[in-house]
């Protein structure tokens, strides 16, 4: 490996990355995962199709790929393995989720 003359060290050594990814923002921190299993109790909060089955999983109200900021407990919604799928994977669900969330725009 080629060795860094001593007046380069530490150049950039102040720089960071400014943008977070897509993967970055989508992320649950620790601290958020407690504060929605806090404000749940471990039970789904969705419950429509369930009737307050045992939460297992944390569902993001908007998609990694529609993220502008950091995932905060507000985007998030403590639920059981079928309202999740229901969710994600069928118009009605998608649609519910939008709803949920306060996104007027259908079309997104």
């Amino acid at each position: 490996m080629k060795e860094v003359a001593p007046w380069r060290q530490g150049i950039l050594s102040h720089h960071k990355r400014v943008k977070l990814t897509q993967k970055q923002m989508g992320d649950i921190s620790p601290k958020v995962r407690k504060e929605v299993r806090e404000r749940s109790g471990g039970i789904c909060e969705l419950r429509i199709r369930c009737h307050g089955a045992p939460a297992v999983q944390q569902a993001h109200l908007t998609g990694r790929k529609q993220l502008t900021h950091k995932t905060t407990a507000d985007d998030l919604r403590d639920a059981c393995i079928a309202c999740h799928r229901y969710i994600d994977e069928t118009p009605e669900g998608i649609r519910y989720k939008r709803k949920i969330r306060g996104d007027h725009n259908e079309s997104a």
